[in-house]
């Protein structure tokens, strides 16, 4: 099982990013990404269902960043817009077959991709 995010830069504040992750090994019914800001505790931002109908997001991203996935390829997208110099973090994607899990402690974790938002 393995979860291989990419996607994340350099962007100014205002602009767009979009991170992805592809997994391999198994399908996982709940997807999600999480990050973590410079000394802070890595926190939940959004996950999505299989079938795309649950997105759940942290209230700070609301109305910015928006989940998707892509089941034929096994991939989960994070479009980030509106970035804001507080979104600067590395984002972790995750993955599990249950769903209180995704929100909080996931079984299956990527490795991060670093997303900095410039002034």
């Amino acid at each position: 099982v393995q979860l291989q995010a990419s996607g994340g830069g350099l962007v100014q504040a205002g602009g767009s990013l979009r991170v992805s992750c592809a997994a391999s090994g198994r399908i996982f019914y709940y997807m999600g990404w999480f990050r973590q800001a410079p000394g802070k505790e890595r926190e939940f931002v959004a996950s999505i269902d299989w079938n795309g109908d649950g997105t759940y997001y942290t209230d700070s991203v609301k109305g910015r960043f928006t989940i998707s996935r892509d089941n034929a390829k096994n991939t989960v997208y994070l479009q980030m817009n509106k970035l804001e110099l507080e979104d600067t973090a590395v984002y972790y994607c995750a993955a599990d077959s249950v769903r209180a899990n995704i929100w909080s402690n996931p079984t299956y974790w990527g490795q991060g991709t670093e997303v900095t938002v410039s002034s």
